[in-house]
């Protein structure tokens, strides 16, 4: 914690030297800074206490032989535990834009309308996970179907290291159970897509040319706010050269909505940039849209048996419904292990 001692010497500096307050945006983001690393050390300096504490009382215990103190030893190391782990998975959010908000999405595939109903059920799950975060959220986009579930809906989760925690969710998602609109009973198999990307700030400038977009304008449906169905207000925004389409339709207006899809196109497309190591998006070609499907990162199986799955970190749970509600913390920590594995 040394460095992160050192940085926050360093804010402090900053903040009393003569001008820091002229430019509010740098100010404010200085600040927020600033409160990020003091909890972080706060949290830091707290879980020394507590190894003071537990040996403090380990030491009273032996000496006094009191054996009444043995279960709030166990408790008082049950919570170090679980707070020490906690904190050990944020020290893995090391990469350039895992603090910042995400922008998550999910698409329906191959399945008809049981892969929108699954489509819709990710999405209750996702948005029970933000939830339990406190992590806040907001519909920028929803398309729902007349026969049932979603075809597909863009949240933003706002909150520190949102981005960090859901970005190896991304990737097909594989459901296995009796399907509820089969009258004979039959088990089926459905498809659903999640993209993740970060939110950015206005420190990054990524150059779209004009003239490889297509821009549409329709009428907004589904959730959304007074102005849903009454004009086209909703926008959506083809990237030509890629394939890639981005819609938002939650905002007041059509240029709110327009100025926000371009938002998450830039988002895109420099996140593929980077994946890609391109150092100019006029070097992305090819449709980034497409989904392969056997290339499923997690499988749900509801029936025969209840499991679900990783099929990249092996990480598994019988507890379904608990994973519906949002309980995602043992998939997303093993993901991050793995990553950090892969780095060592």
């Amino acid at each position: 914690m040394a460095g992160l001692t050192l940085k926050l010497e360093d804010i402090n500096y900053k903040i009393e030297v003569p001008g820091f307050w002229d430019n509010m945006e740098f100010a404010q983001k200085t600040l927020q800074e600033k409160k990020r690393i003091e909890t972080k050390l706060d949290r830091f300096h707290g879980l020394e206490k507590d190894v003071q504490d537990i040996e403090e009382l380990i030491q009273l215990a032996e000496e006094e032989q009191e054996e009444s103190l043995v279960e709030e030893i166990q408790e008082l190391y049950r919570s170090y535990q679980d707070r020490s782990e906690k904190m050990r998975i944020e020290t893995l959010l090391s990469e350039e834009y895992d603090k910042n908000n995400a922008i998550l999405s999910v698409h329906a595939g191959a399945g008809g309308t049981d892969a929108q109903d699954w489509t819709e059920m990710l999405l209750r799950m996702y948005t029970r996970y933000a939830e339990s975060k406190d992590y806040a959220v907001k519909f920028l986009d929803y398309q729902d179907d007349n026969e049932g579930g979603i075809k597909s809906a863009t949240l933003l989760i706002s909150g520190e290291n949102a981005y960090g925690y859901l970005k190896n969710e991304k990737g097909v998602h594989r459901l296995v159970r009796i399907s509820p609109f089969d009258s004979s009973g039959r088990r089926h198999t459905s498809f659903a897509s999640v993209d993740v990307m970060p939110e950015l700030d206005d420190t990054v400038t990524v150059d779209i040319d004009p003239g490889d977009l297509r821009i549409d304008t329709y009428r907004s449906s589904g959730a959304g706010g007074q102005h849903v169905n009454k004009t086209d207000s909703a926008v959506r925004i083809t990237h030509i050269p890629t394939n890639i389409v981005v819609s938002c339709q939650n905002e007041r207006s059509q240029h709110q909505n327009k100025e926000y899809a371009m938002k998450m196109l830039a988002a895109k497309l420099y996140e593929l940039a980077r994946q890609e190591h391109k150092e100019k998006i006029a070097d992305l070609a090819g449709d980034y849209n497409q989904i392969t499907w056997g290339s499923q990162i997690r499988s749900y199986v509801f029936h025969p048996y209840s499991l679900v799955k990783d099929h990249r970190t092996g990480y598994e749970t019988s507890q379904v419904q608990s994973v519906m509600d949002g309980n995602l913390d043992g998939f997303i920590n093993a993901a991050l292990d793995a990553r950090i594995k892969e780095q060592a």
